[in-house]
């Protein structure tokens, strides 16, 4: 009998989850920045290999909420925790541990099934450094393993997926083998222009922006996928900075954003982008709503 069941990657913000998680899969399914609160959904990754399917949830970062839409991202995440098979916190090795990492411990401890802890970022720390934060979380009992890596280069990736195997019960495939992801399409490409505005944007206005597609228009044709999207912002001049002089600023980020789409996508896009002023949307439940709904998943069988 093969293994498989749910896999929840969480901890703080900036902790690595996404980087792990599409190292883990061996392609990019969730964006990624060095800004914190990148990721607002849980993401779904789909590793079917020899010994069965894992089925990954990358989460947000969590963090105490001051907005709606931060306190939706935090839901996430907790929903993931209790809904996983087996629980993995994820720790930046690099950072010393707070008041922050102390809540989270806390909350994952409280979680049903087995838990592993990873410590990320084992490349920027030196290893005698490395020894006694082992050894503080050994104390704990908590975790079936600890296993320390480093999503960025690879190292240690393979033990922690053979402490993954090992801790999934025996059941067959949740999803289709074939599958990488259970997110539509419009919403990964929702995603890929938001990587693209978070890698140009500094200060506030990446927490400030959000991703609409407002229409998608195949033509089977061609090939081609005329593709409407909106970047939202809170204030007028956040505006004025994301089309910036001349228009330039959105043009750039319009280019990045197009290229990237054909690459994943595998056909020519027509990218029109535009940025709508859209007061308060981080409060504003309808909107949230909507956002919410375009990264919906089916988390039942997809087999």
């Amino acid at each position: 009998m093969s293994r498989a069941g749910t896999v929840a990657l969480v901890g703080r913000p900036n902790a690595g989850k996404s980087t792990l998680m599409n190292r883990l899969l061996a392609e990019k399914v969730a964006i990624v920045s060095d800004k914190p609160q990148t990721t607002r959904h849980r993401l779904v990754g789909i590793l079917s290999d020899t010994p069965g399917q894992i089925v990954f949830y990358d989460t947000p970062g969590i963090h105490r909420p001051l907005h709606r839409l931060n306190k939706q991202m935090v839901r996430h995440a907790l929903d993931a925790i209790n809904d996983a098979d087996v629980v993995c916190l994820l720790v930046d090795a690099a950072e010393p541990a707070g008041a922050g990492d102390a809540y989270v411990l806390d909350l994952v401890e409280r979680s049903r099934g087995p838990r592993l802890l990873v410590l990320n970022k084992i490349d920027k720390v030196r290893k005698p450094d490395l020894l006694p934060m082992i050894g503080r979380y050994a104390q704990s009992g908590s975790f079936a393993e600890i296993v320390p890596l480093s999503a960025a280069t690879g190292d240690g990736c393979d033990r922690l997926l053979e402490a993954i195997w090992r801790l999934l019960p025996e059941a067959p495939p949740l999803f289709d083998p074939e599958l990488l992801t259970t997110h539509p399409e419009r919403f990964l490409a929702s995603e890929r222009i938001r990587e693209k505005v978070l890698a140009a944007t500094r200060e506030e206005l990446p927490f400030s922006t959000a991703v609409l597609i407002e229409r998608w228009d195949e033509e089977e044709g061609r090939g081609l996928l005329r593709l409407y999207a909106s970047i939202l912002v809170e204030r007028p001049g956040q505006k004025k900075i994301l089309v910036g002089r001349q228009g330039q600023m959105i043009k750039a980020i319009g280019t990045a954003a197009r290229l990237d789409l054909e690459e994943f996508l595998g056909r020519r896009v027509y990218l029109d982008l535009q940025v709508r002023l859209e007061p308060g949307w981080r409060e504003d439940r309808a909107l949230l709503a909507r956002l919410d709904r375009d990264g919906d998943v089916d988390l039942g069988s997809g087999s």
